[in-house]
C-alpha cells in the first residue's frame, strides 16, 4: 500500500485509494456488480490477480465486504456503508475528468466491455413496456465481443450469449459510434440519421428510445475552458 507519512486526511484517503485500478472497481461495485466476473468486465484490462488483491486489499480497509453466495459455488462482493459513502467522491471525478482531462479517444482506450456494463446499468425498464424485452447490439468493426444482448425481465442481464426469444430492438453500428454516442458526444439523433448507428425494432420501442436508453450519467458535462 502507498504511504505518505503525513496525518493529513487528503493523503489518509490517498493511501487507500491510490492504487492502480482501485477507482476502477470501486466504481464498478457503485454501478451495482457484486460477482467478480462482472466486477472484471468494468475493468477487463486489469489481471484476475490483481483484481483479486485489490478486492481483498478493499476489504481490509473496511470499503466491501465478501460474502459466500448461498446455495452456489463462489462469491460477492457488497459495499459498506464506508464504501457506499465513495459514490459523491466517484462521481465528482468523473464529472472532472469530463470536463478537464478528457481528449480524443485512441482505438486502444474503447472498451466494449466496459461500454456494454455501463449500458445495462443505465437502462429504464419503467419506460420500456410491460413484460420480457430483449434488446440486440452488433458491432460492425469487432471480430470478438462484436454481439451483446441485455434481458429485462423484472432484472436487467447483459449476455455475451443469445438468450432466446423474440429481439424487440436491434442496435447495429461500430464501437466507436457506441461509445461517442454514450458520453453525449455525438446525439442519437445525428447518429441515426448519418447512419452510424441504425436501430430496428417496433413502434412501442421506438418511440421513447430516448427514455428507456439513457446515455452516460457523464454525458451532459462539455468540456472545460482553460484560462
Amino acid at each position: 500500500m502507498i504511504e505518505y507519512g503525513q496525518f493529513c486526511p487528503v493523503s489518509k484517503a490517498a493511501e487507500v485509494l491510490g492504487e492502480r485500478w482501485t477507482f476502477l472497481i470501486i466504481r464498478g461495485l457503485l454501478g451495482g456488480a457484486t460477482r467478480f466476473n462482472t466486477i472484471h468486465r468494468g475493468v477487463s484490462r486489469i489481471s484476475p490477480t490483481v483484481l483479486n488483491k485489490r478486492l481483498q486489499e478493499l476489504e481490509a480497509a473496511g470499503i466491501i465486504v465478501k460474502k459466500r453466495i448461498r446455495e452456489q459455488r463462489g462469491y460477492e462482493y457488497h459495499l459498506t456503508e464506508c464504501g457506499r459513502d465513495l459514490g459523491p467522491l466517484v462521481m465528482g471525478l468523473g464529472e472532472w475528468g469530463m470536463r478537464w482531462a478528457r481528449s480524443t479517444m485512441t482505438d486502444e482506450e474503447l472498451d466494449v466491455q466496459l461500454l456494454m456494463f455501463d449500458i445495462q446499468n443505465r437502462i429504464n425498464p419503467s419506460s420500456l413496456p410491460g413484460g420480457r424485452t430483449l434488446i440486440k447490439f452488433r458491432y460492425t468493426d469487432l471480430d470478438d465481443h462484436n454481439r451483446w444482448w441485455i434481458k429485462v425481465d423484472g432484472d436487467v442481464d447483459l449476455c455475451t450469449e443469445y438468450p432466446g426469444g423474440d429481439v424487440d430492438v436491434h442496435f447495429t453500428t461500430d464501437l466507436r459510434t457506441m461509445t461517442e454516442v454514450w458520453l453525449g458526444d455525438l446525439s442519437l439523433r445525428d447518429a441515426r440519421a448519418s447512419k452510424r448507428l441504425v436501430v430496428t425494432g417496433t413502434a412501442a420501442f421506438l418511440h421513447n428510445l430516448s427514455s428507456w436508453l439513457q446515455l452516460s450519467a457523464f454525458s451532459g458535462i462539455g468540456p472545460g475552458k482553460m484560462g
